[in-house]
């Protein structure tokens, strides 16, 4: 089985490449499940329309992060749909669903973890490590392989998940910081790793931001809301191969580039 998680669809940028390219990485790649993260796609936040345009780009599940409340037409859509996925380690109170266990190839049940971190986050979200083990120890004997997507800011914190799941998950990588990493690797128990997976949108920004705003914020200049960068875009994500038992077998990064 060949899985993708494709990184941070950032505006609408983000979100055009995505619909341009997805299909497209997917038949080169024999890609057979795909995980998109979508919590920037309104710059901040997501709304209904725009989620709908990622299932209908060929995203199997869609996670989020720390702007998932961006926008608050998204809430009622949390609940509807069971392919969106938040913050699991968000308070208990808070609308939709942070996993969910999804139809893959040949009949296998895909357990879906979307995790944020605490470390340089401005509010506190539950353990994201004991988190994972409840929702690992719920779903026992529901699912055949798991993946996990932790959006979090710190490496650090992104490393030691990936070891502290090492051999329970299939594959975890990280999003949120919107930079590709070049530490692809399968750890010692069979985990596929990425500490994190990029962006999809503009190649000249900053984060997908237009450089001189993000400058001028920098300079400590005072500065208007900030745009998506123009010009030529990429989809930014990594492939895993996994086996039957749930081992992975490699991690490809793949970051292909978009005239728009």
């Amino acid at each position: 089985m060949k899985v993708l998680a494709v990184g941070d669809i950032v505006g609408e940028a983000g979100l055009d490449t995505l619909s341009a390219l997805l299909r497209r990485v997917q038949r080169e790649h024999g890609i057979d499940f795909t995980v998109v993260n979508g919590e920037n796609a309104a710059g901040v936040g997501l709304t209904p329309k725009q989620a709908d345009a990622m299932l209908d780009a060929g995203a199997d599940v869609i996670t989020l992060g720390n702007h998932t409340f961006g926008k608050r037409q998204i809430v009622p859509y949390l609940d509807d749909e069971p392919c969106i996925l938040r913050p699991a380690n968000y308070a208990p109170q808070a609308p939709g669903r942070g996993c969910g266990i999804f139809d893959g190839p040949r009949g296998a049940r895909i357990l879906v973890m979307n995790l944020i971190g605490r470390c340089e986050m401005q509010f506190g979200p539950d353990n994201p490590f004991l988190c994972a083990d409840r929702l690992l120890k719920e779903n026992a004997g529901g699912y055949d392989i798991a993946l996990c997507d932790f959006h979090a800011g710190a490496t650090s914190e992104k490393v030691a998940m990936g070891y502290y799941l090492d051999g329970r998950c299939a594959a975890v990588w990280g999003t949120h910081t919107h930079v590709q990493t070049a530490d692809e690797r399968v750890n010692p128990k069979g985990t596929g790793y990425i500490t994190d997976i990029g962006m999809t949108g503009p190649t000249v920004s900053v984060l997908g931001v237009c450089p001189e705003q993000s400058i001028a914020l920098f300079r400590g200049d005072l500065t208007e809301y900030f745009k998506t960068a123009p010009g030529e875009t990429a989809l930014a994500g990594a492939v895993f191969e996994i086996s039957e038992d749930g081992t992975c077998l490699a991690v490809t990064r793949i970051a292909q580039k978009f005239s728009r």
